[in-house]
């Protein structure tokens, strides 16, 4: 079993009067307030994404946002530019409601860019970014040339997980001339989140030439490329961040779904191996490893990891339980089929459906006939029925049970019952008139064996039905 990433690769777009000195770089350094992103209230990005925003790194360089880029800045008259000195002096001051009520007198139609920009930038360290976004969208409507707006709407465009809105303008902020590692990697997951890979590869090569220490960025774009399925090109990318990082399980697991792909399970295996000795295993990769190991026909181990990831996630899916357990009836391995049956059953308890019910009693009705376990068997066949008397396989299943144990009347019972369900008409009708041909009943068995052809014709079946009519006539 392979993993598949499927790739859509589109088009990546290349990637005043008087001027205002606003305050020493000194006082920004004091800008930044508490923590501006709550881990628990994300949805939209992922571990490493919050861990970047949460960054001193990061905080640093939004602060730095509030400083003029003299070279591509709306213009402040002389004086605008006295009234955002006042309202720069409350920011530095923590007094950020009075400052953002004073803007908000400022922001009229009229007014220079600078003072929407200020005010979303308030709003956006408050977590406000409906308010937040439309201060930037203002602002750039103002000055389109406005790279910082641009980029912190882009940013609150990540945030929100709106990415084809990011793409655009975080691109815009290219086309002005920026050009930081930030920049290029929030470009980069947006392409990342909209699986145009090629061009999340390019942001992050970008990015990792701007600023090589940051780890994340490496792991982004060892990601873009794995999501292209350039397996090969991944594992060894994967190797190098291990080497600098090895107790970092997400990398592990990464290149164990390359080595998928490059139809290398065994050196999988190994890499969830060694996520489980971390003890950062996922019920995830508990179930690949058991998937391999069953491949490998190490029966035994294999049931060992689908039952530790059941135990991990009791409340997880089990639909690999049965098609895994059918393979282990198949080869023989009886007692690691039952083992995982029951372990389901156990560690799922009242959350097993009705039909996953059906499903592992079904399963234990295969081994006891593997097993040559026949009343087992019919009990088993008998609690399905019970769950759901209008299971035509299993009605099926137990008159074939009863004929073979010569209790035809009770046979006939389970065959009439299943004749009664349009899905599994003709298959009983078959065992039905087999039956009463055993009992040399061949004019009773015609009919039912006409019936068949009408509605599932088969050759094999045309050839009993003529036998049949040979041996009622003899008669």
């Amino acid at each position: 079993m392979k993993m598949e990433y499927k790739t859509q690769n589109a088009k990546c777009k290349p990637f005043a009067s008087v001027r205002i000195v606003l305050l020493a770089s000194s006082i920004f350094s004091l800008l930044f307030v508490g923590s501006y992103v709550r881990a628990n209230e994300q949805t939209h990005l992922s571990k490493m994404e919050l861990e970047l925003w949460q960054s001193p790194g990061f905080k640093k360089r939004f602060a730095e946002s509030y400083l003029a880029e003299t070279d591509i800045e709306p213009k402040l008259t002389q004086r605008e530019g006295e009234k955002m000195l006042k309202i720069l002096e409350l920011i530095s001051s923590d007094k950020m409601d009075e400052a953002a009520r004073q803007l908000q007198k400022e922001t009229k139609e009229a007014s220079s860019a600078v003072f929407d920009f200020t005010l979303a930038n308030i709003h956006f360290q408050k977590e406000q970014l409906e308010q937040a976004a439309a201060g930037y969208e203002k602002a750039v409507a103002k000055y389109p040339k406005f790279r910082r707006a641009w980029r912190n709407l882009g940013l609150i465009h990540v945030r929100n997980g709106d990415y084809e809105k990011a793409i655009l303008s975080l691109t815009k902020v290219l086309e002005l001339g920026g050009s930081d590692s930030l920049t290029y990697a929030q470009l980069g997951y947006a392409y990342l989140s909209v699986e145009n890979n090629l061009c999340a590869e390019s942001a992050y090569r970008m990015a990792v030439l701007l600023d090589p220490e940051t780890l994340d960025w490496k792991v982004l774009l060892a990601m873009s490329i794995l999501k292209q399925e350039r397996f090969s090109e991944a594992v060894s990318l994967f190797n190098t961040l291990i080497r600098d990082d090895p107790d970092r399980a997400d990398l592990w697991l990464y290149q164990a779904n390359a080595y998928i792909g490059l139809n290398q399970p065994l050196k999988a295996a190994i890499n969830f191996e060694f996520v489980d000795r971390l003890g950062q295993s996922t019920a995830s990769s508990l179930n690949k490893l058991g998937l391999i190991y069953v491949n490998h026909e190490l029966f035994e181990t294999g049931v060992d990891s689908y039952i530790r990831a059941l135990e991990k996630d009791p409340q997880g899916k089990t639909d690999h339980v049965v098609p895994v357990s059918r393979v282990l009836i198949y080869q023989g391995a009886l007692d690691q089929a039952r083992r995982l049956i029951e372990s389901t059953e156990s560690l799922k308890e009242n959350n097993l459906s009705e039909n996953e019910r059906k499903d592992l009693l079904k399963l234990r009705a295969q081994i006891a006939v593997a097993e040559g376990a026949g009343e087992e068997q019919a009990k088993l066949l008998e609690e399905i029925v019970a769950l759901d008397p209008l299971d035509g396989q299993a009605l099926i299943l137990l008159g074939q049970h009863y004929t073979q144990s010569g209790d035809f009347e009770k046979a006939v019972f389970y065959y009439e019952r299943a004749e009664g369900l349009e899905k599994f008409e003709a298959e009983a009708k078959k065992y039905h008139a087999v039956l009463l041909v055993g009992q040399s009943k061949y004019s009773e068995a015609l009919p039912y064996l006409r019936r068949v052809q009408e509605l599932k014709p088969q050759d094999s079946v045309q050839k009993y039905l003529e036998k049949v009519e040979r041996f009622a006539k003899s008669r």
